[in-house]
């Protein structure tokens, strides 16, 4: 499964019927010898579930490299978009207008805002995102995997660092009833005592939440306004409390305190919760956690489950694509890792070679300023000059049938 639609894909199953998840729960399927994939598009597996998600996963990590992705890669994404501004998860044929039968994704919408935002040149589709998911945000300030659905935690999350990255204040952007995605946050939290603090995933029948750590690094990461590309932490902040959780900001501190407490059950790592998986080691989440505690001012722990991911993430990685080399290089970036030497692995060239060749990147420029051979290179003084001009812009449930076209 790619990253962190896992476990919104889980409810999205129960809810969308059983004949999808030999196909969603597939980390590589194939797509069918008759539908050969597009030229831009990252990775060679089915497209269907998840082709915006990873592209966006994809380029966003290629840009917090240094990497200039392919023009016809960005195309491609900019491209899936449909007029009112949504993104479905994939859209074989493009040229088609969106209509009452297209299932919008706000995670992919979000996912694909992120990106967009932190390319720049594409203002444009960028707002049209953002205005997008302003009109399916729920009553509660929340929002859920397609509209008409519940809010999550996963995509409150995702859709938070969406609008941070394109300029938004989310505790500003409401609903008609006046709530904010803070105020959705804190009632997607469960009790300390109980449930440890952690962020809820609801069972798609009953509604009931059950503890889940991919929700509550969604949930710690959207609560501190961060997207997919988060610094690494500098000084340690105190260790959480958990207490009722009135606020979002009880309620990432709380969120935090889980994850610490979980990951150091699991050496430094996560167990999937999927079904068939026992005692497999979730890699994607501990990625996800990787994110949320460089957020929350915990890079100890961030350090130790990155590390224990470039130990162990290679044939992970390799299986599931681009999304998963992309969140590979999200948690080294958060951790302080370098992602070009990642467990010995240069997770950059790997996830280049998944797509079309980035047109540059800053590896290339400094081999070439390693080649000039004297003291102060003319290549470095020209980037110093560039850097200086430039502005640098800056991470699942499903449908009730209810669509927006």
């Amino acid at each position: 499964m790619n990253v962190r639609r896992s476990a919104a894909v889980l409810a999205a199953v129960a809810v969308i019927g059983s004949a999808a998840a030999p196909a969603a729960f597939a980390d590589s399927a194939s797509p069918s010898p008759s539908a050969a994939l597009p030229s831009g598009l990252y990775g060679d597996a089915d497209p269907k579930f998840d082709g915006v998600f990873r592209q966006s996963y994809a380029l966003l990590a290629q840009d917090s490299a240094g990497v200039k992705p392919a023009a016809k890669s960005v195309d491609w994404l900019t491209g899936q978009q449909c007029a009112s501004g949504g993104f479905a998860a994939y859209r074989a044929d493009a040229g088609e207008p969106c209509d009452s039968k297209t299932t919008f994704d706000s995670n992919a919408t979000a996912s694909a805002v992120q990106a967009l935002a932190a390319l720049g040149g594409q203002k444009k589709s960028v707002g049209k995102g953002v205005d997008w998911l302003k009109s399916v945000q729920n009553k509660d300030g929340g929002w859920g995997y397609s509209p008409g659905m519940a809010s999550d935690a996963n995509s409150t999350g995702i859709v938070i660092g969406a609008l941070a990255a394109a300029g938004e204040k989310p505790q500003s952007v409401k609903a008609q009833s006046g709530k904010s995605p803070y105020d959705a946050l804190p009632a997607l939290s469960m009790s300390c005592d109980k449930d440890g603090g952690a962020f809820g995933l609801a069972d798609a029948k009953s509604g009931k939440l059950s503890p889940n750590a991919d929700a509550t690094a969604a949930g710690v990461l959207g609560a501190h306004g961060k997207g997919l590309v988060v610094d690494a932490a500098g000084k340690k902040t105190a260790a959480p409390k958990c207490e009722k959780a009135d606020t979002a900001e009880q309620a990432a501190s709380n969120g935090t305190g889980y994850l610490l407490k979980t990951l150091a059950k699991g050496d430094d790592h996560l167990m999937s919760s999927m079904p068939g998986a026992k005692n497999m080691p979730d890699l994607g989440n501990t990625a996800d956690s990787v994110l949320a505690l460089a957020a929350a001012g915990q890079p100890e722990q961030a350090k130790k489950s990155a590390e224990w991911l470039s130990k162990n993430s290679a044939d992970w990685a390799k299986k599931s694509g681009p999304a998963a080399y992309a969140q590979l290089i999200f948690a080294a970036h958060a951790s302080g890792l370098d992602a070009r030497d990642f467990g010995g692995a240069d997770l950059v060239k790997q996830l280049n070679a998944t797509g079309p060749a980035p047109q540059a990147t800053e590896a290339a420029d400094e081999k070439k300023d390693s080649d000039d051979g004297s003291g102060v290179s003319v290549w470095w003084i020209i980037g110093v000059g560039l850097v200086a001009g430039a502005g640098i812009g800056f991470l699942y449930s499903g449908n009730k049938k209810k669509k927006q076209p």
